[in-house]
C-alpha cells in the first residue's frame, strides 16, 4: 500500500538525518573537540561499521516480531541518539550515543520495505521501493541542508536537535497509521543463507561494496571538500546540500521508473557518475557556476545509490527480499566506512581536493562486477536454452 511506503519513507528520513547528518557540521566538531578532521570522520564509519558487522543478524533476530512494534522501537532509538547528541556531551560519549542507533538502522530499513510491498503486485514493488528509499533523498534536501545552516548559524549542537525532532515525527506517523502486523512465519538462519550460494548475488554484493565506497570516499568529506578544494564557507555548503538533495529528490523517482524496465542498466546508468563527476569536479577548478552544476550532477547520479544497490541485490535472490536487503544496507554501510577511512586518510596525506579519484578507481571495480554478473547470467541462459 502507497500509505504504508510513505510512513516508511518518513522513518526512514529520521534515519538518514541521524547518519548523514553529521556530514555536514564534521569541521565544526572537529574545531570544538579539537580533534582532526579524519577522527570526526569516525562518527559516520563507526555508525556504518556496526550496521555494517550486525546488520543481518540483527534483521534475522526482528525477523519474528510484530513490525510496527519494531519499526517504532528503531526510531524511538533513533530520536534519543538525537536529543542526547544536541547537549555536546563528551566525544566518547557523543560516538556512544550515535553507534546505538546503528543496530536497528538495517531492520528499519528492511522492515519498512517488507511493509510498503506487503500485498502488491509484482509489478508495483520497485515503485513502493523507490517511495521508501526517496526517504534518503527528502532528507538530502530538507532536514540535512536545514540542520547544516542551523549550525552555520549558531552551532552544530543545533543540528542533533534537528535530528530528534524528525525522528519523533516519525515516530508519531507510525504509531498512529500503522496497524498492527505480526509475522505469521518466521524464516531460520538456515534458509536465508542459502542465498550466499547463488554467484550471482555474491557478486551483487561485491557491486553494492565498490560502488558505495566509490560514492563516499567524497561524500563523507562533502562540506571539507567544498570549503577547502572549492572555498566555500558553511552557509554557502548549506546551499549546496539543498541543491544536492533536490536533484536527489528528482532522480529516485526517475530511478523508480528506470527499475522498472531494467534494473541491471539503471544501476550502472547512476553508477557513471562515480566516474564522471571527479572529472567534472577537477575541471570546475574554483568556478562557483561551474562548481555548482557539478554540485547539480553529482546529486542526481548519487541519491538513488542505495536503491539501486538494494534492488540490484534483491533481483538476484527475489525470494528472500528483507535478508537480501539487509545484506544492501550491510555491505553498503561497509562501503561506507571504507570509504570514509580512505577519505580521510586521503585528507591527511595529500589534501582533500585528491578525494574524489579515489571514487573513480571503486566505481571501475563496480562496473567490472556488472559486467561480470551480466556474463553469468548469459552463460546460465545459454546453457538451459541447449537442453
Amino acid at each position: 500500500m502507497k500509505k504504508y511506503a510513505y510512513i516508511g519513507c518518513l522513518g526512514f528520513i529520521g534515519v538518514i538525518t541521524t547518519e548523514f547528518g553529521v556530514i555536514g557540521i564534521l569541521p565544526q566538531i572537529a574545531t570544538f573537540y579539537k580533534i582532526d578532521i579524519d577522527q570526526a570522520g569516525y562518527l559516520l564509519s563507526a555508525f556504518a561499521l556496526i550496521i555494517a558487522l550486525t546488520g543481518p543478524f540483527m534483521t534475522l533476530l526482528a525477523s519474528g516480531f510484530d513490525r510496527k512494534k519494531v519499526m517504532l522501537t528503531a526510531i524511538s532509538i533513533f530520536a534519543i541518539t538525537g536529543l542526547v547528541s544536541s547537549f555536546s556531551p563528551p566525544f566518547w560519549l557523543l560516538m556512544l550515543v550515535r553507534i546505538m542507533p546503528a543496530f536497528l538502522q538495517p531492520v528499519y530499513i528492511a522492515t519498512a520495505l517488507s511493509v510498503a510491498v506487503s500485498g502488491s503486485d509484482k509489478k508495483n514493488e520497485n515503485g513502493l521501493m523507490s517511495i521508501v528509499f526517496s526517504g534518503v533523498a527528502i532528507a538530502m534536501v530538507t532536514t540535512v541542508p536545514f540542520a547544516t545552516y542551523l549550525a552555520s548559524l549558531w552551532s552544530w549542537e543545533y543540528s542533533f536537535f534537528v535530528q530528534f525532532i524528525v525522528s519523533l515525527l516519525a515516530l508519531t506517523g507510525i504509531y498512529f497509521v500503522l496497524p498492527s502486523m505480526p509475522v505469521k512465519e518466521k524464516k531460520s538462519f538456515g534458509s536465508e543463507l542459502k542465498v550466499f550460494g547463488k554467484p550471482a548475488f555474491v557478486i551483487s554484493i561485491a557491486m553494492n561494496f565498490f560502488m558505495i565506497v566509490a560514492w563516499f570516499s567524497t561524500y563523507s568529506y562533502f562540506a571539507e571538500y567544498l570549503n577547502k578544494a572549492k572555498g566555500m564557507d558553511n552557509k554557502m555548503v548549506s546551499y549546496m546540500l539543498l541543491l544536492f538533495g533536490l536533484m536527489g529528490v528528482l532522480s529516485n523517482w526517475v530511478a523508480g521508473k528506470m527499475l522498472n524496465r531494467n534494473v541491471a542498466k539503471t544501476t550502472a546508468f547512476f553508477l557513471s557518475g562515480t566516474i564522471l563527476i571527479p572529472v567534472l569536479l577537477h575541471f570546475s577548478d574554483g568556478n562557483t557556476v561551474s562548481t555548482f552544476i557539478v554540485i547539480a550532477i553529482w546529486g542526481f547520479l548519487y541519491s538513488p545509490s542505495f536503491l539501486n544497490a538494494s534492488t540490484y541485490m534483491i533481483s538476484a535472490v527475489p525470494e528472500s527480499l528483507e535478508f537480501a536487503n539487509s545484506l544492501a544496507t550491510s555491505f553498503g554501510n561497509l562501503g561506507v566506512t571504507l570509504g570514509t577511512t580512505l577519505g580521510g586518510w586521503m585528507i591527511m596525506s595529500k589534501g582533500v581536493a585528491y578525494n574524489p579519484w579515489i571514487g573513480m578507481v571503486f566505481g571501475l571495480l563496480a562496473f567490472a562486477m556488472i559486467g561480470l554478473r551480466h556474463a553469468l547470467e548469459r552463460k546460465k541462459l545459454v546453457s538451459c536454452e541447449s537442453f
